[in-house]
């Protein structure tokens, strides 16, 4: 998709939980926490407007959210 911004990732590695721009090899921020993390993680999509995906310990996707401008947005 032509345009879209790479989305924000919170993954755990070496001991800790992080958070990198999609596509970024090093992490933008460290944690000791999961949950410490997430809010970061989300901060930072925000800020972006992209994706954030919270990843699973086995790296597996837990939760996506998205906080740009949705193709798709909820009707009602």
């Amino acid at each position: 998709m032509a345009g879209k911004k790479p989305g924000v990732e919170t993954y755990r590695e070496d001991g800790a939980w992080k958070n990198r721009v999609q596509g970024n090899q090093r992490a933008s921020n460290t944690h000791g926490t999961k949950a410490e993390a997430q809010v970061k993680g989300r901060e930072m999509a925000r800020e972006r407007g992209t994706e954030h995906l919270i990843k699973k310990m086995d790296g597996t996707i837990g939760e996506r959210n998205s906080y740009g401008n949705d193709p798709h947005p909820p009707k009602g």
